[in-house]
């Protein structure tokens, strides 16, 4: 009988065995009870009802080998409830939790104390608890995690000093803690530590004191160093000299004072980095630097002509031969001077003469030299010139070499074309849009393809009379741009009733057509798209420092980038912009233009309208009735964009796979609008929230690049290393992202393309 009884109750045994919650789910139900508020039901599903804690929402498992303490099978290695707006505290036992990896519990609003206990959950490498309303101080016991990479604990209300322990954070690669109370000075002994330590933000707390000069042994330090909005005081170390040249400083708002040194890195910051430091003066701030007092020491005592006495009262007169010989040694002196001078004079005239064909190709080589960041990609880019000198195409008596209305003017003497060639040669239309038509024109023999940008009519013969000198300096700026990833503009035609663009024709389309596939052509590789980003990357590092202008692009996106037959990328159009306010429309209308000079040889076509909504554009420039203008900065939010779609293959509007919308881009001067691009104008692109998710969600990289740039294995680094250049350039705050200078920098750097 009682065997009989026993048998029975092997399934009952059996059942509750099995639906027993695990120790993991016990320490997941605990956050649930710690909850007092989950507006939006986030762990509604957390239940003993069902006994599996990896068919819950937000939690990640993977199965591990069991060992003498702890079982193996499937066991909880990550959990995400972010922007839930969970109200209560974080219990003690998530350190139960041993192979948990990745803890994000960001943008709710949870209080209390960071648990010092969680130090026990050993596998832990990213701790994400920023937004909420954590406070007391920064436990120390977080560096006793052997493997932490990530730990982001800014927009709380922590307080206290920032622990020495942090020493013993060697693995970390990620500190922020901006945006909190946190007191005192920072410690100096534990940045030289911290080897692994690639982004430091403390920004907006209450540290005072010295910046330590310690800082800057931070060597693998990327992005930027953030100690704004604090209370620091005294000198910048000339030792933040020392970090690399990628880092960009953030300074801001603090108290400190004296002259900026100009060592190492610090020589190449902007002004930005050191605003409303009332105290500080020098380069590159416009607040000189007080010169010293004069010397309050007496003067010396004059020399005597007697034994070399120096003291006493007694002064007598220089002997006359003494003065003899200065006269004498004085007018030698004079007459060589004068020697050397006149030799110069005659030398200078000989070579001015012997080179004259060359003099405005020497000049803008020496116009090169101030910008010693791209001095080598500036000097291969003038050895291709010939001239920058602007004049007219086929001879003619152009005023002052700028040419006349009516007449096609080039802007260097290498390019000849006559404009009765341009008109009668074969004209085919590459795109149209919003900014006027592009038409690739074949001369002469058909070796010599360029491409002719038709901006339209202008106003009747008043108006073009009036704004003519206006559109040639334009033109003249942008033509002395030189450079290896620029488009060269080569001439420029102008009338009442037609103006013309003419630049290099470049023969392999643009990367939005190659990104969005060209059929029978496989996808770009990664060391392909290496190659492009980096092209694109030191094209708009010179225009930002080396140009003549500083030019700021304006419109980079994917099909402003033109791609050579070895996939050399091309920047197109900068300067078009102004160039059309200059000419009067906001966007082309060949109908104005019908019986203009050129309308012979290219064909009319209607444009099509505006561009739609740029999502490529950054959120500061796009956002409705309160758009700054555009700046560096912008332009730089908009590559970082650009980049993320190399990486990802996926469209900036909702993270869409670009091979969905690929058949419905037709316009020549923007990518495909998604439906919901008006949504896109008013906020940052969703692809940089989706890429950002991923990795505070340490998303497995195959989830987020494009599968073509992980064929090769040995690129995986190479490849994260990109993902993390692009997430410093789509910043929200233009503060903090670098200069392009830094971002193409930091790409030369990945890889050997």
């Amino acid at each position: 009988m009682r065997s009989l009884l026993l048998l029975l109750l092997l399934p009952v045994i059996a059942a509750a065995a099995a639906t027993a919650m695990s120790p993991d789910g016990e320490a997941l139900l605990a956050l649930k009870t710690a909850v007092t508020d989950d507006p939006s039901g986030a762990l509604s599903a957390w239940s003993d009802a069902d006994a599996d804690p990896c068919r819950w929402p937000g939690v990640t498992c993977a199965n591990v080998t069991s060992s003498s303490s702890s079982p193996g099978g499937p066991r909880v290695v990550g959990v995400a409830v972010a922007g839930k707006n969970l109200t209560g505290y974080i219990p003690s036992v998530l350190g139960n939790l041993p192979f948990l990896r990745r803890l994000n519990l960001h943008g709710n609003r949870l209080s209390g104390t960071v648990p010092p206990s969680l130090s026990n959950a050993t596998a832990l490498h990213s701790l994400f608890l920023y937004g909420n309303n954590l406070t007391g101080d920064l436990p120390p016991e977080l560096c006793d995690l052997p493997r932490l990479q990530n730990l982001d604990l800014s927009q709380n209300s922590l307080s206290g000093a920032l622990p020495p322990d942090l020493a013993r954070c060697r693995q970390l690669q990620r500190l922020l803690l901006s945006g909190n109370s946190f007191s005192g000075e920072i410690p100096a002994g534990v940045w030289p530590e911290m080897g692994n330590l690639q982004v430091l933000d403390i920004s907006d707390n209450s540290l005072s004191g010295a910046i330590p000069p310690e800082l800057g042994k931070l060597a693998a330090l990327a992005g930027t160093l953030n100690l704004s909005h604090n209370h620091l005081a005294g000198g910048v170390p000339a030792e933040l000299g020392h970090l690399p040249a990628t880092v960009t400083l953030d300074l801001r708002f603090n108290n400190l004072s004296g002259e900026i040194p100009q060592s190492g890195s610090l020589a190449s910051q902007g002004p930005t980095a050191f605003l409303n430091n009332p105290s500080l003066c020098g380069f590159p701030l416009q607040v000189p630097c007080r010169a010293a007092p004069p010397s309050s020491t007496p003067p010396p005592p004059s020399i005597t002509d007697g034994g070399g006495s120096l003291g006493g009262n007694t002064r007598q007169p220089i002997k006359t031969g003494l003065i003899v010989l200065i006269s004498v040694a004085d007018a030698a002196g004079v007459a060589l001077i004068g020697v050397i001078v006149v030799y110069i004079y005659w030398k200078l005239r000989d070579n001015r003469n012997h080179n004259n064909d060359d003099e405005h190709d020497d000049e803008h080589r020496k116009s090169l030299f101030p910008c010693p960041c791209l001095r080598s990609t500036a000097a291969a880019a003038s050895d291709e010139e010939s001239s920058s000198e602007n004049g007219k195409c086929g001879g003619g008596g152009g005023k002052n070499g700028g040419g006349e209305e009516g007449e096609l003017v080039a802007m260097d003497k290498g390019f000849r074309m006559e404009l009765d060639e341009l008109l009668r040669s074969s004209a085919y239309v590459l795109g149209k849009g919003g900014k006027g038509i592009v038409y690739k024109v074949v001369v002469g023999n058909g070796t010599t393809p360029v491409a002719v940008r038709r901006l339209g009519g202008g106003g009747g013969v008043a108006a073009a009379a009036e704004r003519y000198k206006e559109f040639a300096a334009e033109a003249a700026a942008i033509g002395r741009v030189r450079h290896p990833n620029v488009v060269r503009l080569r001439a420029y035609y102008w009338s009442a009733d037609e103006k013309l663009v003419v630049t290099d024709f470049v023969n392999n389309g643009n990367l939005a057509t190659a990104l969005r596939g060209r059929s029978g052509q496989a996808s770009l590789s990664w060391s392909v798209r290496l190659r492009i980003a980096k092209g694109t990357a030191r094209g708009l590092a010179h225009l930002h420092e080396c140009s003549p202008r500083r030019f700021v692009h304006g419109e980079v996106k994917p099909s402003n980038i033109l791609l050579d037959a070895d996939y050399n990328a091309l920047l197109a159009d900068f300067g078009l912009a102004r160039l059309l306010t200059v000419v009067g429309c906001a966007s082309s209308d060949p109908s104005n233009a019908a019986g203009g000079i050129i309308g012979c040889a290219l064909p009319y076509v209607k444009p099509t309208g505006p561009d739609r909504p740029n999502a490529y554009r950054a959120p500061e420039a796009r956002v409705a009735g309160t758009a700054r203008p555009i700046s560096q900065k912008s332009d730089v939010y908009s590559f970082g964009v650009v980049l993320l779609e190399l990486l990802t293959g996926r469209l900036p509007e909702h993270g869409a796979s670009p091979s969905a919308s690929a058949s419905s881009s037709t316009s020549f001067s923007g990518p495909t609008a998604m439906a919901g691009a008006d949504q896109a104008a008013t906020t940052e692109a969703e692809l940089v929230r989706w890429v950002r998710r991923g990795f505070e969600d340490a998303r497995p990289l195959s989830e987020m690049a494009d599968a073509a740039v992980l064929r090769d294995t040995a690129a995986r680094k190479e490849v994260v290393a990109a993902f993390h250049v692009a997430l410093g350039c789509v910043e929200a705050d233009p503060e903090r992202r670098p200069r392009m200078k830094a971002v193409s920098e930091s790409l030369d750097k990945i890889g050997s393309s």
